[in-house]
């Protein structure tokens, strides 16, 4: 950065400047901790039994940096090429019609509620409203230092058991939906992509009635015929911002392809299996009715706390997932 003429180049100087802060930010705290850690040793080393007052808060500092470090640990699970980077999420609605669509629209108030806990922000990108409630699928980026890093571990179906709302004969409905995660994609990554390969189509934008929605045909949707991934963007002010936004998307889908072909390659030469997601093969389940219960298949953490889970409070899973991964 004390090189001169870095900051002509606004993009390079941006880039770097982020990559500072992520550094500083992974460093300081352990810095910091270290220092604490020495100025306990060194008191503790002056003390004797004779000062209880200072014994019980010098034992109450120890607590406090214990804790700091068990945070300060888990961030390492967070070592992943693109873990630090922004998320884009989607979600889309299983069979069954209004339960699933309604299904979706709990998630989507659930990774808000999450987000806004965790000071990132949130952008609905694309949202396709259900016949009668709830939405069939939505994409929604999500700005934060590692919200890709604590998010894919959110990737995957999951199952709802719950008396229907929607049901006059209050009979229990069980309601899919399916959710995918993927980094978002710096400009710089080599992704190329050529004219003849994509096919784009405007239509206009939908939304709910009453909305303020376009009524022109802006919305874009992008379709990589190699590979037959999909990205489209609707929520953006004209029909050129939902083309960027949608071939953003594109990019981040195939970078995402090419990285999940690498990784199966490398389970099949060593003889590992990948879970398929699929329905059937929910990663997590959220019983309403008969009982309170929410627990995740793949590390058996659950909680009978439906309300705080629902209100955003992914913590606890998203922490027992990391450590068991991390385990593999």
């Amino acid at each position: 950065m004390s090189q001169q003429g870095f900051w002509d180049n606004q993009e390079e100087s941006t880039k770097v400047v982020k990559q500072l802060k992520s550094l500083k930010n992974a460093v300081e705290p352990w810095e910091k901790a270290f220092r604490t850690q020495q100025e306990l040793q060194e008191l503790s080393l002056i003390l004797d039994s004779g000062e209880g007052a200072m014994l019980a808060e010098l034992e109450k500092n120890i607590g406090t940096l214990t804790a700091e470090l068990e945070q300060l640990e888990f961030t390492m699970l967070l070592s992943g090429e693109l873990d630090a980077n922004n998320a884009i999420l989607s979600i889309n609605a299983g069979a069954g019609g209004t339960e699933s669509c309604d299904w979706a629209s709990m998630l989507l108030r659930m990774y808000s509620r999450y987000a806004e806990e965790n000071s990132f922000h949130v952008k609905i990108l694309d949202i396709l409203y259900g016949e009668e409630a709830g939405v069939k699928n939505v994409t929604m980026l999500i700005e934060g230092e590692y919200a890709y890093g604590y998010l894919s571990a959110e990737r995957g179906v999951h199952r709802l058991v719950r008396i229907s709302p929607f049901d006059a004969n209050k009979r229990r409905h069980t309601s899919f939906a399916s959710v995918d995660v993927i980094p978002e994609v710096e400009e710089a990554v080599d992704i190329p992509l050529e004219e003849k390969d994509l096919r784009i189509d405007v239509y206009r934008s939908k939304g709910a009635g009453g909305q303020s929605v376009n009524t022109t045909d802006s919305a874009v949707r992008i379709t990589h015929i190699p590979t037959g991934l999909v990205a489209q963007c609707q929520n953006e002010r004209s029909q050129y911002q939902n083309k960027q936004t949608a071939l953003k998307i594109l990019k981040a889908r195939i970078y995402e392809a090419g990285r999940k072909k690498k990784e199966e390659a490398l389970m099949k030469t060593y003889g590992a299996e990948k879970k398929k997601i699929e329905w059937g093969s929910q990663i997590r389940s959220y019983v309403m009715h008969p009982y309170s219960l929410i627990k995740d298949h793949r590390t058996d953490y659950e909680t009978g706390d439906v309300n705080k889970v629902m209100d955003g409070g992914l913590d606890l899973f998203i922490i027992a997932y990391l450590k068991k991964k991390a385990q593999k």
